[in-house]
């Protein structure tokens, strides 16, 4: 949508909040390609009339440049035209307000070819013609009728080596945001997670080094944490390949439908691992669309703790962990979402496309997550140990594996288990640059 329209939209928000009726538009919108069905339906689960305006119009801001003209035509089209015409009163007298005509693209007329069982043959059309079985040699053993009817299968499969690589070689290759949450506020009920400091300290040391712009902010509150990642989907990622978000905090276990888990401000509240990642998928981030957005998640998927099985003796590894051994875990929440509902011109979320995405969770979704007073965390510390030795020759989902596969040795007080994992939505190998 064009940054005018956006200001429309964003200066006559409350207006709209209040008098629009989103079910009027449903079918307009879907008709003209404004929106989707998915994201139709998820704007009538938002909530009440008032709670669908305001997603519709948040969702309105992340469309193209004829999504404007198309909303103030359905306006017209239902009968809210006092809601149009104070879009149309307040818009200067240079901006353009009708939809562009989209080009027509000629397209040959594809005609089917009729479909018939392969054992049917006597019952086509007469006026198709038969299909024969291929000549093969005399020695060749003649193959079943089904075989002759049947689709060739491409010979071999596909190999590692045919996999492409993601071009990782700007410089610096991208922006790299941690969110470094220690000091939480008493009315939080939360407590401070002594040893995030050396997580964060090590982790902005190895991205650095692997050729990122750094940029931590500490002890954030939810509103806080949504405007940095609305600031960091805001920019011009063109000459960039890649981005990093890394979310040091307590967590909890939410109802989701796509990724789950959820990290807390030092406020208490939370902000969904799912509504995190929308604010750089292809449709709110275009800049960073066929490029890899990378999610590490230091934090508690849920309250469970692991006590884990027994391995036979060749399986068995030292238990490692300490008596400084602590979880990051809150208490499942009630809560079925955490989108905003303030009207907040960067509170921007949509039904996500998930392409080039990937989600490293430090624990299985629902148990707890250990750290180390000390030491810092168990899956921070692994995981930068692993980048340091091997970014040099493995790719990324190798290495993650190695860190699931180490962390999985650990032991705290002896007996809680903690397994990371991952959420992969990448397309090709991804290889860190290293110095």
């Amino acid at each position: 949508m064009e940054e005018i329209h956006k200001k429309l939209l964003q200066r006559n928000r409350t207006n709209l909040v209040k008098d629009l009726d989103p079910s009027k538009l449903y079918d307009g919108l879907l008709e003209k390609g404004v929106f989707t069905q998915d994201m139709v339906d998820e704007i009538k689960s938002s909530g009440t009339r008032r709670d669908q305006a305001r997603q519709l119009v948040r969702d309105l801001e992340t469309r193209g440049s004829r999504a404007f003209p198309l909303f103030l035509e359905c306006l017209q089209e239902t009968g809210q035209h006092s809601l149009a015409g104070l879009l149309l009163n307040a818009a200067p007298p240079a901006v353009q307000l009708q939809p562009s005509t989209p080009t027509q693209a000629v397209r040959p007329v594809v005609q089917p070819l009729p479909v018939y069982s392969p054992m049917d043959v006597d019952k086509q059309r007469k006026d198709v013609a038969p299909v024969y079985p291929i000549q093969r040699p005399t020695t060749t053993p003649s193959p079943s009728p089904e075989r002759e009817y049947l689709r060739p299968r491409p010979q071999g499969r596909t190999r590692r080596d045919s996999i492409q690589n993601y071009k990782m070689d700007a410089t610096p290759c991208g922006h790299c945001l941690i969110i470094n949450n220690v000091d939480f506020e008493e009315q939080s009920s939360l407590n401070n997670r002594k040893g995030s400091n050396i997580d964060c300290d090590k982790l902005e040391r190895r991205f650095k080094a692997l050729n990122f712009d750094v940029k931590v902010r500490t002890n954030l509150k939810q509103r806080q944490i949504k405007h940095e990642l609305s600031a960091l989907s805001k920019k011009d990622h063109s000459q960039y390949d890649c981005c990093l978000v890394i979310m040091l905090s307590h967590g909890t276990e939410v109802s989701h439908s796509r990724f789950p888990g959820a990290v807390y401000g030092v406020d208490g509240q939370h902000v969904t691992v799912q509504y995190i990642t929308n604010y750089l998928n292809g449709q709110n981030c275009p800049s960073l669309q066929g490029k890899p957005k990378l999610f590490f998640i230091q934090a508690c998927g849920g309250g469970e703790k692991d006590t884990g099985f027994e391995v036979s003796p060749d399986e068995s590894q030292p238990p490692i962990g300490g008596a400084d051994d602590q979880t990051d875990a809150i208490p499942m929440s009630s809560s079925s979402d955490s989108l905003s509902m303030s009207d907040e011109p960067d509170a921007r979320a949509t039904l996500p496309t998930p392409s080039d995405i990937l989600v490293s969770y430090s624990t299985f979704p629902g148990y707890v997550s250990w750290r180390d007073t000390q030491a810092g965390s168990w899956y921070v510390e692994t995981l930068d140990r692993i980048l340091e030795e091997n970014a040099t020759t493995d790719d990324l989902v190798t290495m993650l594996m190695m860190v699931n596969n180490e962390v999985a040795q650990n032991s705290a007080k002896g007996l809680y288990k903690q397994m990371p994992g991952s959420f992969n939505f990448l397309r090709k190998l991804l290889y860190f640059k290293t110095q």
